[in-house]
């Protein structure tokens, strides 16, 4: 078996499922706010995953603030920023390819605040183009409260060049968030030198515990919670923190730290198997293939074929994709991200997303090239009729 949708959701890591196995056993199940010796106990560990979290990813301590996962995050990070906001400050700046965590919430900020909703320009691969995205903030200098385009794209894998906007945004004097729920433990990231002033993370995108995640915030002061409760957090998130989820947090990121040089041959297998399918089928589109994508990402269609019947058929052979987004893979069209791109549907509707991790190889993915050569082969062969 093979599971290839890691952007939708990762399996727990082994050594997650190993300490999860140990921990049960123990009897350190508690609030960690009280100020009993077990409560405190599990204050004190979870500190010490929050300093184990904030060196992997490049923080202080104190700019992480755990919550459940990013969808909170993106709605926390917007309602800091634009319910406070300055009256004169009514832009936003985005982009079509962001999750719909972001879109949807900026799109109710747009009908009940009044917000301007403004899309940067991307190019044919899903780049945003950052000299048109300089001139649209230099036309709308002193009215943007905020810029929020994401890392990488969940569906493509293309990496976005947040750093370069983030230079751009300080020296413009705008507040920059970068969605990174699919960089975070799939790329190298370092937030400080990153310059962004918000970014997320969710554990199940890293094969921690669902239900587990954290902000990361330049200036914490900035963050206001949507979840009303008593000092939990430094009062930045109220309720009682998943205790247990933020240590699955701590190991998945720690993992990612020490095995995080396995990258350039996970993109190295990827680059060979994306190369040994268009070759066997050189109709076959790998989408943004000659810009910069997460080192586990593909996707990739037929045109005519159509992707579920693709999904299909692989899973007959226990190999586990998605059509473009998992939160997307039951409505068989093509996905706004790839309609924002110029990608007609002939091709649109026959894409597969494959993502894989850092723990995958070169025999994972010839596993893979010729799965994907034989269903091809079998589809357009029905198709032909």
């Amino acid at each position: 078996m093979l599971y290839a949708d890691y952007n939708g959701s990762a399996p727990l890591l082994p050594e997650v499922r190993e300490y999860l196995k140990k921990r049960m056993d123990s009897e350190l199940f508690a609030n960690p706010n009280a100020i009993h010796s077990i409560g405190q106990k599990l204050s004190r560990g979870m500190e010490k995953c929050r300093a184990l979290i904030a060196e992997a990813v490049g923080a202080y301590p104190d700019q992480i603030i755990f919550n459940s996962g990013s969808s909170e995050g993106v709605s926390t990070i917007l309602h800091s920023v634009l319910e406070y906001a300055p009256k004169d400050k009514k832009i936003v700046i985005t982009s079509a390819l962001e999750h719909a965590a972001v879109l949807k919430a900026l799109s109710w900020y747009k009908e009940r605040r009044g917000f301007e909703i403004l899309l940067a320009d991307i190019d044919q691969n899903g780049v945003v183009k950052v000299n048109e995205l300089k001139k649209l903030m230099e036309k709308h200098a002193g009215k943007i409260a905020l810029v929020t385009i994401m890392a990488s794209q969940n569906e493509t894998g293309v990496i976005e060049p947040f750093e370069q906007i983030a230079k751009l945004c300080r020296e413009q004097n705008v507040l920059y968030f970068s969605d990174t729920t699919q960089f975070i433990g799939k790329a190298e990231f370092h937030f400080e030198k990153s310059g962004v002033d918000f970014a997320v993370c969710a554990g199940h995108k890293i094969g921690a515990l669902s239900g587990s995640g954290f902000i990361i915030a330049k200036d914490p002061t900035v963050i206001h919670s949507l979840v009303f409760g008593s000092t939990q957090e430094r009062g930045l998130r109220g309720g009682t923190q998943h205790y247990i989820g933020i240590e699955t947090l701590a190991i998945a990121l720690s993992d990612f730290k020490e095995k995080g040089h396995k990258l350039k041959d996970l993109e190295a297998s990827r680059r060979w198997f994306e190369q040994d399918v268009k070759q066997a089928f050189p109709k076959a589109v790998v989408i943004a293939d000659d810009v910069p994508r997460l080192p586990g990402t593909t996707l990739i269609g037929y045109p005519g074929l159509h992707g579920q019947a693709v999904q299909i058929e692989l899973e007959s052979h226990d190999i586990f994709v998605t059509t473009s987004a998992a939160c997307t893979d039951n409505q068989p069209e093509t996905s706004q991200v790839l309609k924002a791109m110029g990608i007609h549907d002939d091709l649109g509707r026959g894409v597969i997303r494959i993502s894989l991790s850092y723990s995958h190889g070169q025999k994972d993915y010839e596993f893979l090239a010729n799965t994907l050569k034989s269903a091809y082969a079998k589809l357009i062969k029905i198709h032909s009729f």
